[in-house]
């Protein structure tokens, strides 16, 4: 792994308290007794989605601890893990149209579409591993929407467009410190500026949709 990215999975490790603090109140720690309407979809997502991100910490490990067998292993796994999660998000929406809340789809949707085109990109680039392991990187911050969107409204009272805001700030700043670094090591930044180019787009449709 390059010399720049041999702590990624420790930084990675902080989505676990990122996760914790978004879903505790409202899933967490109503474990075991939820209310009628949390159905067995909902549990196959969390776990899906735990799964994976488990998948995206223990990576860099295993390629620093050159565990190169098991590094590709769980790549694999994701080909079966990554489509699974994707369709797990699909009864989630089916609910939100048919409480009315159409709008709100375009969370789950702009999600998934942003996961489902760099995750394509860093399969398609696999044997090209800085590539692959920065587009990679650019898919995890994905995992910000649902958090910083749970965590900043419950705990400090912000509006849904506030707490989106603050999630594009952290996100592209993320993307452009990777992208400064990159550029000072002499390294191939575009998956970052792709990624980045998702997230206008992201925020473009989530302005016009919300404001």
């Amino acid at each position: 792994m390059e010399k720049s990215y041999r702590y990624l999975g420790y930084y990675l490790l902080l989505f676990i308290p990122l996760i914790f603090a978004a879903f505790y109140k409202s899933y967490l720690v109503k474990f075991p007794h939820y209310e009628i309407n949390f159905d067995n979809t909902i549990h196959i997502h969390a776990f899906l989605a735990s799964l994976w991100v488990l998948m995206l910490i223990v990576q860099p490990f295993l390629i620093v601890n050159k565990e190169l067998a098991w590094h590709r292993l769980v790549g694999k796994l994701s080909y079966v893990v990554f489509p699974l999660l994707i369709l797990s998000f699909i009864p989630g929406i089916a609910k939100l149209i048919n409480s009315g809340e159409t709008i709100f789809i375009f969370f789950p949707i702009s999600d998934c579409l942003y996961m489902i085109v760099l995750y394509s990109l860093a399969i398609f680039y696999k044997k090209k591993s800085p590539k692959h392991m920065r587009f990679m990187i650019a898919s995890s911050l994905a995992l910000l929407g649902p958090t910083i969107g749970r965590i900043f409204p419950r705990y400090f009272d912000m509006s849904e467009v506030d707490a989106q805001t603050v999630q594009y700030a952290i996100t592209f700043s993320i993307l452009f410190a990777l992208i400064l670094m990159d550029r000072k090591n002499k390294r191939d930044y575009n998956p970052y500026s792709i990624a980045a180019g998702l997230v206008v787009i992201h925020a473009a449709v989530f302005y016009f949709l919300f404001l």
